[in-house]
C-alpha cells in the first residue's frame, strides 16, 4: 500500500532529478533538505519534520545568492508552519496525494490512446498528437536519481500546444519503499481544451511509458480541479499536505 511518505519522498527524488538534469544542486542546513531548480529559478524546501531558524535562514541566503525569484516549502500537514509567516511565507495550495495501482488505471483508458508502449506518436481525439519523449536523467552527484527515466507526453491540436505532462521511475526505487512507483507531474491542459479527453489521453501515454518500465503505482499531487480527472481514472485520495511560498522577485 502506497502512503504519504511514499508520495513525499517520490516527489523530493523528482525535484532532484529535474535539479540534476537542469544544472541545479541539493543541500542540507540544520535537518532541512534544499533543492536548487535554476531553470524555474525556484528553491525548494522538501519535507522537513520542523520549521527552524537554524533550518531557514542559511537556505535563504543561499537562495539569494543563487538568484531564486521564488522558495517554495512542500510540508507534510502536521508540521508547525506558525514561524514561516515571520520570514515572509505565504501558504500556498495544498496538494492533494493520490494513488493508483498502474491496471486501474489502464483500464479506462479513452478509444484511441495507449496503443504499443513504444509507439512514438498516436492519433488522440480530435485528431490530437500525442507524442512520448523518453528523457533518461544524467548522472548526478546524488546518487538517488542516477538514471531515472521520466516520459514527456505533449498534446498538440490545430497546430498548437494544448498539453503536456510527465510520468516518472527513479532509478532503484529513489530510496523509496515500493521500488515499482512512479510519478505523474506537471498535468496541465489548456483552459479551451479542457473536458476534451486531452488530459485522459496524456494520463495514458506516461502511466503506459512508466509501465512498461516496470512501474506498478502511480501516485501523484492534485489540485481540487484535477482531482475529478484523476478519480475517474481510478485514481484514491490518501491524504493532503501543505505549501509555504516567499517570492523573492517578482
Amino acid at each position: 500500500m502506497v502512503t504519504l511518505g511514499d508520495c513525499q519522498r517520490l516527489q523530493s527524488s523528482w525535484f532532484t532529478a529535474l535539479a540534476a538534469a537542469t544544472g541545479g544542486k541539493t543541500f542540507d542546513t540544520h535537518q532541512s533538505h534544499w533543492v536548487w531548480l535554476p531553470a524555474r529559478r525556484e528553491l525548494m524546501l522538501m519535507f522537513p519534520e520542523e520549521i527552524s531558524p537554524a533550518g531557514i535562514r542559511p537556505g535563504l541566503a543561499e537562495g539569494a545568492r543563487l538568484g531564486a525569484a521564488t522558495v517554495g516549502v512542500w510540508m507534510n500537514s502536521t508540521v508547525k508552519t506558525s514561524m514561516l509567516p515571520g520570514f515572509g511565507f505565504e501558504q500556498g495550495w495544498q496538494p492533494w496525494w493520490m494513488t493508483a495501482h498502474l491496471d486501474c488505471v489502464l483500464l479506462d483508458e479513452p478509444v484511441g490512446i495507449g496503443l504499443e508502449p513504444d509507439s512514438p506518436e498516436i492519433t488522440g481525439p480530435d485528431g490530437v498528437e500525442l507524442r512520448v519523449v523518453r528523457r533518461s536523467v544524467p548522472a548526478p552527484a546524488v546518487p538517488e536519481a542516477k538514471g531515472s527515466r521520466a516520459w514527456h507526453a505533449v498534446a498538440r491540436a490545430e497546430g498548437r500546444l494544448v498539453g503536456h505532462g510527465y510520468s516518472f521511475l527513479p532509478d532503484g526505487g529513489g530510496n523509496l519503499r515500493i521500488p515499482a512507483l512512479a510519478g505523474i507531474f506537471n498535468m496541465a491542459v489548456g483552459t479551451d481544451y479542457r473536458r476534451r479527453g486531452y488530459g485522459s489521453g496524456i494520463l495514458s501515454r506516461v502511466a503506459r511509458s512508466a509501465g512498461a518500465a516496470g512501474a506498478e503505482h502511480l501516485a501523484l499531487n492534485a489540485t481540487p480541479l484535477g482531482e475529478r480527472l484523476y478519480s475517474r481514472r481510478g485514481f484514491q485520495l490518501i491524504g493532503r499536505g501543505q505549501t509555504y511560498w516567499l517570492h523573492l522577485a517578482r
